[in-house]
């Protein structure tokens, strides 16, 4: 249950992105599935892909005090737009999206756990 709501929120998120931020969208005629899809994937990129990231540019994060993590976290934005049907204009846009969406996401989850709905206690 907490995968499925997990990736709900996820989608949500990428939809609020989709309508806040103009730099990144859906193509058109793009689904309730392709936006499940493209959570599905920004979930499967994050879980593999990103970790690895971190760990190839590490150096260049210590010597921005952790701010190159906003650039890796366009590049995940950016590969999960080359797989699905999110369309984002550019790198820097990625990387603004990147932003954007965590924020929401951050808002979506504290959410999610005042309702409770995410199977914690507390």
């Amino acid at each position: 249950m907490g995968f499925i709501i997990r990736l709900l929120v996820n989608a949500l998120a990428l939809y609020l992105l989709t309508r806040v931020y103009g730099g990144v969208s859906f193509a058109p005629g793009a689904d309730v599935v392709g936006i499940l899809i493209a959570a599905l994937v920004m979930g499967i990129v994050n879980a593999l892909i990103r970790p690895v990231l971190l760990l190839l540019s590490l150096p260049v994060n210590v010597l921005t005090l952790g701010l190159f993590t906003l650039v890796v976290n366009g590049v995940v934005l950016w590969i999960v737009a080359a797989v699905t049907a999110l369309n984002v204009s550019g790198f820097g846009t990625a990387i603004i999206g990147a932003i954007i969406l965590t924020v929401i996401s951050w808002v979506l989850d504290v959410m999610v756990g005042a309702l409770h709905l995410d199977g914690r206690d507390g």
